[in-house]
């Protein structure tokens, strides 16, 4: 059976309230991420996009893909406006950093839709879209064999993103005895040390107002620790705090945002924040207390080590540790994706650039 192909708008968004409704029913139809959901999307988006631009796609009358694009501002010493996924191209707003990126589609769309989507943006004549630079931050590996081939894709950066994957772990065996032996060794080393000042506790921020507290008492550790080492800290730019107190309060049925404090009798041990969207955990922040010998303690471990075993009990499938490298995500990993930071433009038929090597 030959199935019909999509019919694709791409128009100006004028209003972000009435695209929430849309956006939600295909979501809980899409195999997505919590970076990729309203929650996220339309948090703030107003102040983050300036020039929004909504890609729709339609089958049989039923909407099976979306994505928001949002024109940036124009390029130092250029004349066109990248067009953006997901971000604004102001370094400033885009501090709060995507990742898992990409185009929502129904589940159960194969991937001819994703590459009908983007040949539907790529051959858009208004607004630039042909010609004009396509940013595409944190996506999967997969989205360049997607993208049109008139474009010349530049991967800008590839980071790893290490994650457990928590339904091949034995359900009858803690996570902590699934791990390496060295891994196992530091940090039963790191419980009994922490034991000896008091019992460990998890607490999950229960109402709003918590929640702003515990991500404030976050912000003031993971800030204390950057700063001491010479670097700004993900707090530094104001609108990253002010995005993610919003976001406390924008989670649909099927998502969370955990606040989760760890505390050994009335020490705190650290905080996490995490992202969960339909049993996908995505530990998004930390800020941990690192005291003088926090080599013996260990804070961070022992934090992961206490929300991984809280959300295998809750049911989760994934606990991600999003992009980049670090020694405590290989700790616990047992699998990995890698995501691209790409940057493309559209090529130049060959005619034309001899011509204008001639001309030259």
């Amino acid at each position: 059976m030959t199935i019909k192909p999509p019919d694709i708008d791409i128009r100006p968004v004028k209003n972000f309230a009435a695209l929430a409704s849309i956006w939600l029913d295909l979501e809980r139809r899409a195999a997505g991420s919590f970076f990729q959901s309203w929650a996220w999307t339309g948090c703030m988006a107003e102040a983050r996009f300036a020039d929004p631009w909504l890609l729709t796609a339609w089958r049989n009358g039923e909407i099976v893909g979306l994505a928001l694009f949002n024109r940036g501002p124009r390029e130092r010493l250029g004349l066109s406006r990248p067009l953006l996924l997901g971000e604004s191209g102001k370094p400033g707003l885009d501090e709060v950093f995507i990742e898992h990126n990409g185009l929502l589609l129904d589940r159960s769309a194969g991937d001819e839709l994703a590459r009908s989507c983007w040949a539907a943006l790529g051959s858009r004549g208004e607004g630039g879209f042909r010609s004009t630079k396509w940013i595409l931050s944190g996506v999967a590996q997969a989205a360049l064999a997607a993208l049109p081939g008139d474009r010349r894709m530049r991967v800008a950066a590839r980071r790893p993103a290490p994650y457990l994957d928590l339904a091949v772990l034995a359900a009858d065996v803690p996570a902590i005895d699934q791990l390496s032996a060295n891994t196992r060794q530091q940090i039963r080393r790191s419980l009994r040390a922490w034991e000896e000042i008091g019992p460990l506790r998890l607490e999950i921020a229960a109402t709003h107002g918590a929640a702003d507290a515990f991500l404030d008492a976050l912000k003031d550790l993971h800030q204390r620790y950057w700063v001491s080492r010479g670097k700004p800290g993900a707090f530094a730019e104001p609108f990253f705090g002010h995005f993610h107190h919003g976001l406390i309060r924008r989670p649909s049925d099927a998502q969370s945002v955990d606040l989760i404090r760890v505390s050994a009798g009335e020490q705190t041990v650290g905080y996490l924040y995490n992202l969960v969207h339909d049993g996908w955990v995505a530990a998004y922040q930390s800020g941990f207390d690192f005291r003088p010998n926090a080599d013996r303690l260990r804070p961070g471990l022992v934090c992961h080590l206490m929300a991984i075993e809280h959300y295998r009990r809750a049911g989760a499938h994934r606990y991600d540790f999003l992009g980049g490298e670090a020694r405590y995500k290989r700790s616990f990993a047992n699998a990995e994706t890698e995501l691209l930071w790409l940057e493309g433009r559209r090529k130049l038929p060959w005619h034309f650039g001899r011509s204008a090597v001639s001309s030259s």
